[in-house]
């Protein structure tokens, strides 16, 4: 018999598949408990983590590029005094707590602005090594930690200058709410930076010092296991190309205390793509967020539901199966035993008429064929079959898929569905807040830095550059930043006196813009400008056109969902996901929730978080202005944010989810076996019972051809031995009659005279 073919095997893996499906719908199921803390919320405090160590290594990577900018374009014009170094440098940039311009032959100091400087930490005599000019971390009197960036400062006939600069591990603009703390944690597990912990010293009552000392103690308990945990290489704990954030990532469980446990994520400082090395990944760096999160009441896990349907599962394939068993297998066996027994000549005893419509039809051919086969061959005049309606084996095996449709499409359609009921954390809405304002506040901070670098630009633009000069300098920071598609300059009259990168978009024959930063409405793609004045050319700026794929880039963080940034008319300018440039948001709750953002609370305006329910479709959306000055806070631009609380780990989605997965699994164990045994059995079954039909009613032509080796291949090839057999007595028959009519016939006897 054929491996595949037969009516055994696809009865048997029937059989089988929906024992293991209903063993893992028990599993399943009964392994899935409402824990206390949802994992749901283990997973946002990952991903914040990851938007503190995106945020932390662009700053830091923002800060060494445009130091060795600043550094290089000083170097590419006329010598300095090193006072006037650092007073352009602070005008333009406020991100470093000190500079410092020293000499390194002599090590002497010649200039200082700010903080001082741990100048001691830095060996000239390697400044000419590789590495030499590699940001480093030292360690202040104080405990603080404060990272120096180093650049040379290079003119001819001068003494090589070094320009150093200081800013401390603190996280740019992230939001942390009222009750989350952050950290920078070095790779020995050491906190050296954190925010949202107050000093136990400060607290004003005992309570409060307990709790911060408590916090503290906490944080640098998980800070330690986040070290060990981001040690290994992203490759070894990451498949290739498995996409989220490219470093080493995940979420910690801390203590319990007043009915609320401590959640954290930790993240090590990445590149912006996998594989990708940058000053800041080279430093060890960690963020860990902690939050304590209330705790849900202990709910009993779904055991029971899962035994329940397993049992139903197994009552509902225990009936397909013996009724497959009794109607088709049984039948088509016992085919092949009469069939085989007739081909050995064994016809003294009648054919059984078995169950089921083909099979009856078949044995009843049989049964004329061994009435024909002791008859000589001869087929009785009027015994044209006479077909008794009963039951085929395709309408059994519709009713088997039919059964096991009523256990399948209430699993996807009714049962364990989630409804109103849905349990959403409020630490959820409050971290989609929370990261929505950070989003919105790295969008407006890439702003005033691509503004900021044109000021840097300008600065080195006098009445007396070159268009040379000017373009020699436009291309070198269009190669230094890839946030800008066009950098040009434009005079007075809107004349383009040198330019960079693609052509511009918004140099119609006018003046420079007065806005730092500004949007040009209309056309198919928003054009975002950012200008700079020319000092000592009057009327002349540096323009630059940010990419609009940059500010979509910026976007790209896992966990929010759909991100867009819209203006103050509420018209989407970028998004992470596809959209038409200048279109409306489509949903009227989530027009009023920016509304609601712009309004003025106090003296500042808030980011706001909100869960949607509606017909058991949980949405929770936020929205967040740009706020916090800056030459693009004047753009009035909102970032809103929102994602269906289906695709987050709560209890009763992960229960539906499970469930609906055991009945596509059922859908499909049934349409696979089911179809396989109607191509193979049933459909061949038909066919056979109406040749055997039309061998039993005379048909000694029609050759009966095998197409599997299977049990109705066997009965087609004895099928075939009967009619060669029928064929041989019809002929010895047709050839003794035709003796019989050649002899003479015997003359009537003479009669007496």
């Amino acid at each position: 018999m054929s491996l595949l073919g037969g009516i055994r095997p696809p009865v048997t893996v029937l059989s089988v598949l929906l024992l293991a499906l209903a063993g893992f719908t028990s599993l399943s199921l009964g392994s899935l408990r409402a824990d206390r803390l949802p994992e749901a919320v283990l997973t946002s405090q990952q991903h914040f983590a990851e938007d503190g160590a995106i945020a932390l290594r662009a700053s830091l990577d923002e800060s060494v590029t445009d130091l060795d900018r600043a550094a290089s374009l000083f170097s590419s014009g006329k010598p300095l005094a090193p006072d006037a170094v650092l007073e352009r440098i602070g005008s333009v940039y406020q991100k470093w707590r000190g500079t410092a311009v020293v000499e390194i032959g002599s090590g002497k100091l010649l200039a200082a602005r700010g903080e001082n400087l741990p100048l001691t930490a830095v060996d000239h005599g390697k400044l000419a090594d590789e590495d030499g000019l590699a940001p480093r971390m030292v360690r202040l009197a104080n405990g603080e930690t404060r990272l120096l960036t180093l650049s040379l400062l290079s003119w001819k006939d001068q003494p090589q200058q070094l320009l150093v600069a200081s800013s401390s591990l603190r996280f740019p603009g992230i939001s942390l709410g009222k009750f989350r703390s952050v950290a920078v944690v070095g790779s020995d597990g050491t906190v050296l930076s954190s925010d949202g912990i107050p000093e136990p010293e400060m607290a004003s009552t005992d309570a409060q010092r307990a709790g911060a000392t408590r916090d503290t103690k906490q944080l640098a308990s998980l800070s330690k296991a986040a070290a060990k945990k981001t040690a290994p290489h992203p490759l070894t704990v990451k498949e290739p190309g498995s996409g989220g954030f490219p470093g080493v990532s995940g979420s910690l469980l801390g203590g319990e205390s007043g009915g609320k446990r401590t959640a954290a994520g930790y993240a090590r400082l990445a590149g912006p793509e996998a594989g990708v090395h940058t000053d800041a990944t080279g430093l060890g760096l960690t963020v860990v967020a902690m939050v304590d999160v209330a705790q849900n009441k202990a709910r009993a896990s779904d055991a029971f539901a899962g035994l329940v349907l397993a049992g139903a599962l197994l009552l509902v394939g225990a009936l397909v199966v013996a009724l497959l068993v009794a109607t088709v297998q049984r039948p088509l066996i016992s085919l092949f035993l009469e069939s085989r027994r007739l081909t050995r000549g064994e016809l003294t005893r009648p054919v059984p008429v078995p169950r089921g419509a083909e099979a009856a039809r078949i044995a009843t051919s049989l049964e004329r064929l061994r009435v024909q086969l002791l008859s000589g061959g001869e087929t009785p005049a009027g015994s044209r079959t006479r077909r008794v309606r009963r039951t085929g084996a395709r309408t059994l095996v519709a009713l088997c898929g039919v059964l096991l449709l009523a256990w399948c499409l209430p699993l996807g359609l009714i049962v364990n569905r989630a409804g109103d009921d849905v349990v959403v954390p409020q630490q959820l809405v409050d971290d989609q807040r929370e990261r929505t304002d950070t989003l919105s506040d790295r969008v407006r901070r890439a702003l005033n830095e691509g503004q900021a670098d044109l000021l840097s630009v300008a600065a080195l633009m006098g009445s007396d550059s070159t268009p040379e000069h000017m373009t020699s300098v436009l291309e070198h920071t269009a190669r230094e930043h890839v946030r800008y598609a066009s950098l040009y300059v434009l005079d007075a009259d809107g004349k383009v006196l040198a330019r960079a990168g693609g052509d511009p978009q918004d140099a119609g024959g006018k003046g420079p813009r007065k806005e730092p930063v500004a949007l040009r409405g209309g056309g198919h793609s928003p054009v975002v400008v950012a200008t700079a004045p020319v000092p000592g050319r009057e009327g002349a700026a540096v323009v630059g056109e940010f990419r609009i794929d940059f500010l979509n880039s910026l976007l790209k963080r896992p966990g929010l969902g759909e991100i867009r940034v819209v203006d103050s008319q509420h018209r989407i300018i970028a998004s992470n996901g596809g959209y038409r440039a200048f279109e409306k948001l489509d949903d009227e709750r989530l027009d009023a929730l920016v509304k609601s953002s712009a309004l003025t609370v106090g003296t500042t305006r808030r980011p706001h978080g909100v869960l949607y329910r509606s017909g058991g479709d949980h949405v929770v959306a936020a929205a967040a202005p740009f706020v916090g000055g800056g030459a693009a806070e004047p753009l009035d631009w909102t970032v809103v944010s929102w994602q269906s609380a289906k695709g987050l780990a709560i209890h009763e989605y992960d229960v539906q989810n499970r469930t609906v997965l055991a009945g596509l699994l059922g859908f499909a164990v049934g349409a696979a076996c089911l179809g396989w045994l109607q191509i193979v059995v049933v459909a061949p079954l038909r066919e056979l019972a109406r040749r055997a039909e039309a061998l039993a009613d005379g048909d000694r032509r029609t050759v009966l051809y095998p197409r599997h080796h299977d049990e109705l291949g066997a009965v087609t090839r004895s099928l075939e031995i009967l009619r060669q057999q029928l064929q041989q007595q019809q002929q010895q028959r047709r050839q003794g009659a035709g003796r019989s009519a050649g002899k003479p016939k015997p003359s009537a006897p003479a009669g007496r005279n």
